[in-house]
């Protein structure tokens, strides 16, 4: 009896310190970024949550990407616009990102082939398992010719949400809290992120409540203990980006964070589970 109770207390208190892991654009330390290849790895591994990036195609479809322009550094496709705004869903997709590899990411397993997959195709894996879907709207009012209005961009993702039956597992997260605000009007019980980058020193709380968000995900060099500890006070989770060293994801776990988006969530699983830190 009093083992059995023990053995109950020591179950809670790890389950209360897990730590979860998001595949950072799936895990593109070991696969093409942004990619069916990368999100199918990650499920395999056992990730919790795959993050990815959005941006529009001239003809509205959302596709999955980090970065506005193509990037010649591992996409190669036609020449012209590089411009993901510029092109239809059909000559993006005349775009190979798997076959020239990330010179950034030694580990990382060329895939020929792999095109930029639309947030439709992402969202179709879910059936594979219980992972949720951490998702941004890459967007800056700097830029707006690059994409959609805010408004008119959170509509094109909701109805992929609401296609798909996903409100409970997705979190969109953005920095730019225009997208943020605009999702609670539409979907006003999903679970929001406000990213915080390094160059900006704000206070995990107040940016949560100006962003209207519940999860705060600053990068990994400005988490401290006292800034997690008053967000956990405040009912907001921490998740911060992207950590890929056993240093790194000490110094998080020390913070006692929620969750870690890491490039390796293979190596990151491994090092909380020795740890006691993952389910």
């Amino acid at each position: 009896m009093i083992l059995s109770f023990l053995t109950g207390i020591l179950m809670t208190t790890l389950a209360a310190e897990s730590i979860q892991v998001h595949g950072h654009r799936g895990a593109r330390a070991v696969r093409p970024e942004n990619t069916l290849p990368a999100f199918e790895y990650a499920i395999t591994i056992g990730v919790d949550v795959i993050e990815l990036d959005m941006a529009v195609t001239r003809d509205n479809v959302v596709v999955v990407s980090h970065d506005a322009r193509m990037n010649p550094a591992f996409c190669t496709g036609p020449s012209g616009t590089r411009v993901i705004r510029e092109m239809t869903l059909a000559e993006l997709r005349r775009w190979d990102c798997g076959a020239k590899g990330n010179p950034a990411y030694p580990k990382q397993q060329s895939v020929p082939g792999t095109r930029v997959p639309t947030i439709d195709e992402v969202f179709a894996l879910a059936p594979r398992g219980e992972f949720h879907f951490n998702i941004e709207t890459k967007i800056t009012p700097k830029n707006p010719e690059l994409t959609l209005s805010p408004e008119e961009f959170v509509r094109l993702v909701a109805e992929a949400i609401e296609r798909h039956k996903l409100a409970s597992r997705v979190v969109l997260q953005s920095f730019d809290f225009r997208t943020l605000h605009a999702m609670k009007k539409r979907m006003p019980n999903l679970r929001l992120s406000a990213l915080i980058d390094a160059s900006v020193a704000k206070d995990f709380v107040a940016t949560a409540r100006e962003a209207g968000a519940g999860i705060i995900s600053p990068h990994l060099t400005i988490v401290t203990p006292d800034q997690v500890a008053k967000a956990h006070a405040a009912g907001l989770q921490v998740v911060p980006w992207t950590a890929n060293t056993p240093s790194e994801w000490e110094k998080l776990a020390a913070a006692k964070v929620d969750a870690i988006i890491s490039d390796d969530p293979a190596a990151l699983i491994h090092w909380l589970k020795a740890k006691g830190l993952h389910r």
